[in-house]
């Protein structure tokens, strides 16, 4: 399963654009509010696309409001702020629209 965006940010002359996040597979956890996955974010600094592995975890609070939080497992050589923040958007957009695995 794949989920494309195009946002596209340049940071002191490297350009970043995060393509996709697939291969997502949902972690067996036993708590009901919290949803743990596993998968790969596919990544485009300076026009070379890298495939880098991630978790991460939705957790909805008693209020209805979603808290979504990424780590990578692979070492990435750009400021993270950006990029997480693209990947979560592209992950709450998912989770709204049904696409990630059960």
């Amino acid at each position: 399963m794949q989920w494309f965006t195009n946002t596209q940010i340049n940071l002191k002359g490297i350009t970043m654009k995060v393509i996709a996040v697939k291969d997502i597979v949902r972690k067996d956890v036993p708590i009901y509010y919290r949803l743990l996955y596993t998968g790969v974010a596919e990544i485009e600094l300076t026009n070379d696309p890298q495939d880098f592995r991630i978790d991460f975890s939705i957790e909805i609070k008693p209020t209805g409001q979603k808290e979504i939080v990424v780590s990578f497992l692979d070492d990435i050589h750009y400021p993270l702020v950006p990029i997480i923040k693209d990947i979560k958007t592209m992950i709450n957009s998912m989770h709204s629209n049904g696409l990630l695995p059960d």
